[in-house]
C-alpha cells in the first residue's frame, strides 16, 4: 500500500510519554475533541524513521527539544483500529493504525508552547493519575508501564 501520492496520513504513529524523574507526566487536551488528553502523538511522515517521527512531532506539539533531553523507545507497538471520526484522514481501505511508543525524560516540569490547532492546554500530573485522565487504553497502558521504563539501570524495583 502506497501513500506517497496522496495527502492520506500514513497508519504509522508514534505516542511519547513525556515525564520527569518524579515521574510526573505531560498531557495535552486535544483542540478537536475537548475533554480528550493525550500524550505527544503523531503519524510518520513518508522516509522518516520513527524516531524522526517522535522529535518532529515533540518539537510542533510542544516545543520540546529531544536532543536536550533522554528519549527512548520502548520498542513496545500497538495496533488498534482507526476511530470512525478520523479515518477520513487515511486511505480509504486504512482501518487499523500501528503505533510506537517512546518515552521522553525531561529534567523537571516547564512551560510548554502549544499549538492552537491541536491542542488546547496541557497539565503536568502524577503519572497514576494520568493514566486514569487519557482517552486512549494505549496511552494509558504506556503511562502505566512508567514506573518499570524510567527506573535507573541497576536500580531495584
Amino acid at each position: 500500500m502506497t501513500f506517497l501520492a496522496s495527502n492520506y496520513k500514513i497508519p504509522v504513529s508514534v505516542l511519547v510519554v513525556v515525564y520527569t524523574p518524579e515521574l510526573d507526566v505531560l498531557l495535552l487536551e486535544r483542540a478537536d475533541r475537548p475533554g480528550f488528553w493525550q500524550s505527544v502523538t503523531g503519524s510518520q511522515d513518508e522516509g522518516e524513521t520513527l524516531r524522526e517521527t517522535a522529535v518532529r512531532e515533540l518539537r510542533e506539539e510542544t516545543g520540546i527539544d529531544a536532543a536536550r533531553c533522554e528519549l527512548t523507545d520502548w520498542r513496545r507497538q500497538n495496533r488498534y483500529e482507526i476511530y470512525r471520526r478520523w479515518r477520513s484522514r487515511y486511505a480509504p481501505d486504512v482501518t487499523h493504525n500501528t503505533e510506537h511508543v517512546f518515552g521522553l525524560k525531561v529534567p523537571q516540569r516547564h512551560e510548554i508552547a502549544l499549538q492552537p490547532r491541536e491542542h488546547l492546554r496541557h497539565e503536568w500530573l502524577p503519572w497514576r493519575d494520568a493514566a486514569e485522565k487519557v482517552f486512549s487504553w494505549s496511552n494509558a497502558e504506556a503511562i502505566r508501564e512508567l514506573p518499570k521504563r524510567a527506573r535507573q539501570p541497576g536500580e531495584k524495583p
